[in-house]
């Protein structure tokens, strides 16, 4: 299954991630099939791919529970 999710990257104690396109059996850090966006929680910056986090979705990948507050917050995905 196919998951959507955060890629830890950044300094120590600075943590930034990337919103990721990876197998749901992969490490966090693993071989990752595609980047879809970026997200900085010390300063709250989210740059995030709208035309293929859309397209991904409708493919049948799973956001994480972190990944779907994110879509939520800009408004990309809503409550069902």
């Amino acid at each position: 299954m196919l998951k959507l999710r955060l890629k830890r990257c950044g300094r120590k104690h600075h943590p930034s991630y990337r919103i990721v396109m990876i197998n749901s059996t992969t490490r966090r850090d693993g071989y990752v099939i595609e980047e879809l966006g970026f997200y900085d929680p010390i300063s709250k910056k989210i740059r995030i791919n709208i035309n293929s986090i859309t397209t991904r979705l409708k493919q049948g990948a799973q956001p994480s529970e972190t990944v779907k507050n994110l879509l939520l917050k800009a408004q990309i995905i809503s409550i069902k």
